[in-house]
């Protein structure tokens, strides 16, 4: 395990102070068998109490939030695009793994399905990252690291500076305009404190949204993504997983069916504190070199 804030780490939690800290939990959102039902949107707001947002459709096709904010701590985003020509084995891999047609599922159709494009469907969520650049920017405490390893905003501290929102590489962090406070998801950290599942994945019919250990979720995410490619479904790949990228790893990562940039992803996230380090060795050097050159050009004249 690491020990250093910008250096390789296994374990937030443990990094964050916990010396007998749980399994690091997590989320896998395997969006290959997204319906996009919104029962996760609907599920989070009762849950923790957050307010609604409205019903306004975008033009969007069936998207009313368009994205995470103060509101929104699930966002189900439907991306329309033209079917590629392995849609059919795609179709029967979601079949094989939910044991049922997919159009039997609420919210499908069942008239004869189009065959010239597909939806993308994909419940999108604070990524818990294991370098968060929201907490190190935090000047309050409001943000805090859990046990689990998750980050969460405390509300009755918070004080509205904003720095977290500029700290967060995927813009997932916002602020309500009726009390100016930061909020987002923190993965129920009230219900997986009592040993219950998050109120998102408590309600996802088709196990889209799966909660457990982080290592356990990783290695299950790897054997669908094995099986996808099997069935004909090259382009799937795993978001978020990987420990080396520029947050260390999320402790919510995605199976996804295209580039992230199709689903409104960065495609190299990076948090910004990650480079306090070098930043402030540089600017030490430059400071030396300004005060030796001073000392010299003083030097010079006195002479």
């Amino acid at each position: 395990m690491g020990n250093s804030l910008y250096g390789p780490l296994d374990d937030p939690a443990t990094d964050a102070g916990f010396t007998e800290a749980p399994p690091r939990m997590g989320f896998f959102t395997d969006t290959s068998v997204c319906i996009g039902c919104k029962a996760c949107e609907v599920a989070c707001k009762e849950w923790n109490a957050v307010p609604e947002d409205g019903f306004n459709l975008l033009g969007q096709s069936y998207d009313n939030t368009g994205g995470l904010s103060a509101n929104s701590w699930r966002h189900v985003a439907f991306v329309e695009q033209p079917a590629p020509a392995h849609v059919d084995a795609l179709t029967e891999a979601g079949t094989q793994f939910l044991g049922m047609p997919l159009s039997d599922l609420p919210g499908r159709v069942t008239d004869a399905p189009r065959t010239d494009f597909r939806w993308l469907m994909m419940s999108n969520v604070c990524k818990h990252c294991t370098h968060a650049g929201c907490l190190d920017v935090c000047p309050t405490g409001a943000l805090f690291r859990t046990e689990f390893g998750t980050v969460v905003v405390q509300d009755d501290i918070c004080n509205g500076c904003g720095y977290c929102i500029s700290g967060c590489p995927y813009g997932v962090i916002d602020r309500r305009e009726d009390d100016g406070r930061a909020w987002k998801c923190t993965l129920c950290y009230d219900r997986i404190g009592d040993g219950l599942t998050p109120a998102c994945a408590k309600a996802c019919p088709t196990e889209s949204i799966q909660f457990g250990e982080l290592d356990e979720l990783r290695t299950r995410a790897a054997e669908r993504v094995a099986k996808l490619h099997e069935d004909g479904v090259t382009e799937a790949r795993l978001y978020g997983n990987d420990p080396d990228d520029g947050v260390g790893g999320d402790g919510a990562f995605f199976l996804l069916l295209d580039e992230p940039e199709v689903y409104g992803l960065p495609p190299d996230p990076h948090v910004p504190t990650r480079d306090l380090v070098k930043m402030w060795k540089k600017a030490g050097l430059a400071a030396l070199s300004m005060v030796a050159t001073a000392v010299v050009v003083f030097a010079g004249r006195s002479k």
